[in-house]
């Protein structure tokens, strides 16, 4: 029994026009999954669907704002006429808005609202409930999927600077406990996976200065980590490709799976 095979599933994954949510596009593909890939930047979408074609995987660009429902919903169609039935959902959307980064003057007590309650519906609204509500629903009509949100280490850990994004991943990992026990009984596992620090377009200016050596941010994070070095965005497809499948991970359902380098398991 071939258990990580996902031949015959078809996987949307909401982000992939990033780096980490577009390795674990190109991930499950290799893995034998029809892939949608979701996202608002067409350029790099359908640069993502070439990189997963070159290899012999089955992909497709659909171009989708996740936190629009009547976005989600036209994507949700058009992929279906295209693919076939979604059975898996990697929500990979997210990011942190810089004004509300905590350092120096921009203190705690100057956070802007709305710039909070644009995390809030960038990483948990438009990242895990909206595109929950659309595909995850109709997964659970159909007996059948497997739905894997991305995490953070923040999520466990309140991280300095990062105050809201910190607190809206902490909501996705209490939202994923909650649909794992809502919908378990209509054959619909949830689960999450936690990065560790990859570098990526949104933290990149935390992590490196201008001539590309790194912060004291990133020495922090390296002393930090037990591995001593940050994740590559291809360390979180095995992750991704166990907990997508129906037969390697079946009875898995309201866990976090850590891609860390141990992160979390140190102290001092």
């Amino acid at each position: 029994m071939r258990i990580f095979d996902l031949s015959g599933e078809v996987a949307v994954v909401i982000g992939a026009t990033g780096a980490l949510g577009g390795a674990i596009a190109e991930g499950l593909a290799e893995a034998g999954a029809a892939v949608a890939v979701v996202g608002r930047n067409e350029e790099r979408g359908r640069a993502r669907v070439s990189a997963i074609e070159s290899r012999g995987g089955k992909a497709a660009f659909f171009s989708a704002d996740a936190v629009r429902r009547e976005s989600l919903h036209a994507a949700h169609e058009a992929i279906v006429k295209t693919l076939g039935a979604p059975t898996i959902l990697v929500n990979a959307a997210g990011g942190n808005d810089p004004k509300v980064t905590v350092v120096g003057d921009n203190t705690f007590d100057k956070i802007p609202l709305d710039a909070w309650r644009a995390n809030f519906d960038l990483n948990l609204v438009g990242g895990v409930l909206l595109p929950c509500q659309e595909f995850g629903a109709a997964m659970a009509e159909r007996g059948k999927g497997s739905i894997i949100n991305i995490a953070s280490v923040s999520a466990h850990l309140p991280l300095s600077r990062v105050v809201s994004y910190s607190a809206a991943k902490a909501a996705v990992l209490n939202l994923t406990m909650f649909l794992a026990r809502e919908w378990a009984p209509k054959g619909v596992r949830v689960n999450s996976i936690t990065p560790g620090f990859f570098p990526a377009e949104q933290n990149r200016k935390l992590l490196f200065k201008d001539d590309g050596s790194p912060t004291d941010r990133t020495r922090s994070i390296w002393a930090h980590t037990p591995m001593n070095r940050f994740g590559e965005a291809h360390e979180l497809v095995g992750a991704a490709v166990f907990l997508a499948s129906p037969k390697a991970s079946s009875f898995v359902t309201g866990t976090d799976i850590r891609v860390d380098g141990g992160f979390l398991c140190q102290t001092i």
